[in-house]
């Protein structure tokens, strides 16, 4: 019944190396909305106010990995990368930018070091990034913070601490949104990863501001994802993966209304699976929601959209890099094996079907992509992604594991755009208002 996974060799689909040097006019535009140009944007912001000497507080995403060896050295750039175009334009403008993100779930608690720790491991990198000082001080509000803000003359930078070190941030807690509204007069807003949560620092400090603003990372995570979906270039294709299925089931609801193709993977085909009556083995499930998948299956037949569930999957006795694998039909899979990858028959299939799309979102993983054996679909996907967006179509990569098998594959700069925001990437799929960006000043 099983194959050898040992057997299944991938083909190379990898373009050539100068083919790899896609520029950016390459790239197919995408339709906006006009509900999208709503919101005063930061270019907006400077063309209304004199910013030079102003302090300008700005939400921003630093939530970078952290070496499992000493829990201080970052190993990934990316998000200190992305708010570097607003940060210097705002710099470049005279004003003060007082940088405030969270880090982690420290839950109300200070922690010194690690992923819910201070923030002291960003410091040095922002300061390469962006070419100035960074001075940091080790709270968000009280009366040391207001003194370092105030010190501020022009063009200078400051990083305020963790803002989840107060438990009211993830409650909209208005002592803390005013603390920090007392260190600005303007508020540009630029963390898109945490713009679906109404919390002190991205929702409610707007209360305490003059005029708030969407930074240029924001602004551009809107017009790709809300334009890709609401009017896009079609054939429109989503391939949606992830463990869970409870978070994926309303945007595949909410796509079915939008997309031509949906292709799934991940852990989450597993409860799809069920749905058909096939036995499972020890694969991931989640019992409540069979149901619904099934209900799912039906609406994507009434609609007429593709909904393609992979035909195959990658087999493992355990759930460790050194398992012994197999590959399997979906409708064979028995006793104590468990799926963690899509497998070549699927691969197939998926090329296919992107190779037909003019747009294309891809959101979660096919497999356990961060064990060698299991990352073959996840990587192939990243590769097919790279290559429609060579031929001109419109490609968007969002979630966080995606966007780290795509940058794991060296292909970051091969697609459209790559989404910072894992949960609000999905939200604004499912075509949710954002607290984050509701409570941001009219252009």
């Amino acid at each position: 019944m099983f194959a050898s996974a040992t057997t299944f060799i991938r083909k190379a689909i990898r373009s050539s190396t100068a083919a790899a040097s896609c520029n950016a006019q390459q790239f197919r535009s995408i339709s906006i909305t006009p509900a999208l140009l709503e919101k005063l944007n930061v270019q907006g912001l400077a063309d209304k106010v004199n910013l030079e000497g102003q302090n300008v507080l700005m939400r921003v995403d630093l939530n970078v990995p952290l070496s499992k060896d000493d829990d201080v050295t970052v190993t990934d750039d990316t998000r200190l990368q992305a708010i570097a175009p607003t940060a210097k334009f705002l710099l470049e403008k005279g004003a003060n930018v007082i940088l405030c993100s969270h880090f982690g779930r420290p839950k109300g608690e200070i922690i010194e070091t690690g992923k819910n720790g201070r923030l002291n491991p960003v410091v040095d990198p922002l300061k390469n990034i962006l070419g100035v000082d960074v001075k940091k001080v080790d709270d968000c509000m009280g009366e040391e913070v207001e003194a370092a803000a105030k010190s501020l003359t022009k063009g200078e930078v400051l990083l305020l601490e963790n803002t989840r070190f107060y438990k009211g941030e993830t409650k909209n807690d208005a002592t803390l949104a005013a603390g920090l509204g007392s260190l600005a007069d303007y508020f540009v807003m630029d963390a898109f990863g945490t713009a679906h949560r109404a919390h002190s620092s991205t929702a409610g400090v707007t209360d305490y501001m003059k005029l708030s603003a969407a930074g240029f990372l924001l602004d551009k995570e809107l017009k790709y994802l809300k334009g890709a979906v609401d009017k896009p270039n079609r054939p429109l294709c989503a391939i949606i993966g992830g463990a869970k299925v409870s978070t994926k089931l309303p945007v595949i609801e909410s796509l079915l209304e939008k997309c031509d193709t949906i292709l799934l993977g991940g852990g989450m085909i597993f409860t799809f699976y069920k749905a058909l009556g096939y036995d499972i083995g020890k694969s991931m499930l989640e019992e409540e929601y069979v149901e619904l998948a099934g209900k799912l299956m039906k609406m994507a037949e009434e609609k007429g959209v593709k909904l393609i569930l992979p035909p195959d999957v990658i087999l493992a006795d355990k759930f460790a890099e050194d398992a012994t694998t197999a590959i399997a039909k979906a409708s064979e899979i028995s006793g104590d094996w468990m799926g963690l990858d899509v497998g070549p028959e699927t691969l197939e299939i998926f090329k296919e079907e992107i190779g037909k799309s003019n747009t294309i979102v891809f959101n979660g993983p096919m497999g356990v992509f961060e064990m060698k054996p299991f990352a073959c679909g996840t990587i192939t996907v990243a590769e097919l992604m790279a290559e429609a967006t060579d031929r001109g179509a419109t490609t968007i990569v969002g979630g966080g594991d995606s966007v780290a098998a795509v940058n794991q594959a060296g292909l970051g700069d091969r697609v459209s755009h790559i989404s910072t925001g894992g949960g609000a990437s999905l939200e604004l799929l499912e075509g949710k208002e954002l607290p984050g960006v509701a409570a941001l000043s009219e252009a």
